[in-house]
C-alpha cells in the first residue's frame, strides 16, 4: 500500500498526466512518429501538417504511394493530384490510427470552404477511403473551415450520412453558436491566434493566462455549451503555451502539438479544472438563435474573427498548393520512369 500523501503524488505526477484526468488530449501532429510516447486519445491534422510531415524522408513510402495511386486512377493531371492528395491525406490518417485508441481528423480542402455541396463531396470522398481500408467512420472526424457555408456542410453531413464533423478556424463567438445549432460533433476554436491577433493590435508582448483573449473566448464558448446542453463538444486549438493549456484544464478536449505535449511532460507543477459543467451551468448568459444573416453580421463585428478565418483559409489553401506542387513533380518522375 503506498505511504505517498495525496500532495506528494501529485508532485511527482506530470502537469499532462494531471490534464488528462479533466479533459481528453489529443496531438496536433501529421508526424505519427512523435506521439506514440504521449498516448493521445485522438490526433487531428491539417494540410500544414501534413505538408510538413511529406517533406520528412521517414514518410516519403506514403507519398510514394499516394501517386501511385492518383496515377492508376486516371483521368486529367488535375484529378490525378486530387486523388492523390485525398489518398495521401487518408494514409497518414490511417497511420496515425495505428498508434491512437480513438479517432483521427482529416481536413477538406480549404479552397472549398465557400462550397456547401464541394465539401460535403469531398468528405464523403474521404470518409469512403477510409472505409477502403478497413476503417469505420465513427473514427474519423471530418474537419470544416466554420464559414456559414462549412457549418452548414457539416449540418448535412452529421444529419444525412452519419458523418462526424470538426468544424475549424473558429474565432468568434457566432460561428461557435452556429456550430451548435447545426448539432456538429465538436468545434475547434484557435486559442493560439486568437491571442497572436491581439499582440499584434495591441502592443502588449505579453499576456497572463487568466486574461489570454484566447482562453477567454474558449471559456465563454464552453460556458455557453454547457449552460445550454448543446451536445457539440469544445477542442481547445492551436496553442502558443503551456499555460494556455493549463487554464483550459477541464475543457472537453484539447488537441497539443507534440512540442508542448514534452514540455507538459516535464511539467511537475498543480493542474485543477478551470472549465467545469457546474461553473458553466451558474454564468450569465443569454440563449440566442442565429440564422444566416444574424451570423454573418455578428460574425463581421468581430474584426479579430474576421481576419483570422481568412487568413486562416488562405494559409491552409496556400499548403495544399505547397504539397499538390511537390506531388506533381513526383508524379512527373514516376510517368517518366525515374
Amino acid at each position: 500500500m503506498s505511504t505517498l500523501s495525496p500532495d506528494k503524488r501529485r508532485k511527482m505526477e506530470s502537469a499532462l498526466s494531471q490534464l488528462k484526468k479533466h479533459t481528453v488530449v489529443v496531438a496536433d501532429t501529421g508526424d505519427f512518429n512523435a506521439i506514440e510516447e504521449y498516448k493521445p486519445q485522438d490526433a487531428t491534422t491539417n494540410p500544414s501538417l501534413i505538408l510538413a510531415a511529406a517533406k520528412m524522408p521517414a514518410y516519403q513510402p506514403l507519398v510514394d504511394q499516394a501517386i501511385k495511386y492518383g496515377v492508376a486512377k486516371g483521368g486529367t493531371e488535375e484529378e490525378q493530384v486530387a486523388n492523390a492528395m485525398d489518398k495521401l491525406f487518408v494514409s497518414f490518417g490511417l497511420e496515425i490510427l495505428k498508434k491512437v485508441p480513438g479517432r483521427v481528423s482529416t481536413e477538406v480542402d480549404a479552397r472549398l470552404s465557400f462550397d456547401k455541396a464541394a465539401m460535403v463531396a469531398k468528405a464523403l470522398k474521404l470518409i469512403a477511403l477510409y472505409e477502403e481500408a478497413g476503417i469505420s467512420k465513427e473514427r474519423v472526424l471530418i474537419k470544416l473551415s466554420s464559414t456559414w457555408e462549412g457549418i452548414q456542410a457539416g449540418r448535412e453531413l452529421e444529419k444525412d450520412h452519419g458523418v462526424h464533423c470538426n468544424m475549424t478556424l473558429l474565432f468568434s463567438f457566432a460561428q461557435a453558436v452556429a456550430c451548435a445549432e447545426a448539432k456538429v460533433t465538436l468545434i475547434s476554436p484557435f486559442v493560439g491566434r486568437i491571442l497572436d491577433w491581439h499582440k499584434e493590435t495591441s502592443g502588449r508582448a505579453s499576456y497572463e493566462p487568466h486574461e489570454d483573449p484566447g482562453v477567454l473566448s474558449v471559456t465563454k464558448i464552453y460556458n455557453y455549451y454547457k449552460k445550454f446542453g448543446y451536445g457539440t463538444v469544445v477542442m481547445g486549438a492551436s496553442f502558443r503555451n503551456t499555460g494556455q493549456v493549463k487554464a483550459l484544464a477541464g475543457c472537453d478536449l484539447l488537441t497539443i502539438s507534440p512540442g508542448l505535449l514534452a514540455e507538459l511532460s516535464q511539467d511537475h507543477s498543480a493542474v485543477t479544472p478551470a472549465l467545469r459543467v457546474d461553473k458553466a451551468k451558474a454564468c450569465d448568459l443569454e440563449k440566442i438563435h442565429l440564422g444566416e444573416q444574424d451570423y454573418r453580421w455578428q460574425h463581421n463585428e468581430d474584426r479579430m474573427a474576421v481576419e483570422k478565418l481568412s487568413d486562416g483559409i488562405r494559409k491552409f489553401a496556400a499548403d495544399a498548393i505547397k504539397l499538390e506542387t511537390v506531388i506533381k513533380g513526383k508524379m512527373l518522375s514516376v510517368k517518366n520512369g525515374e
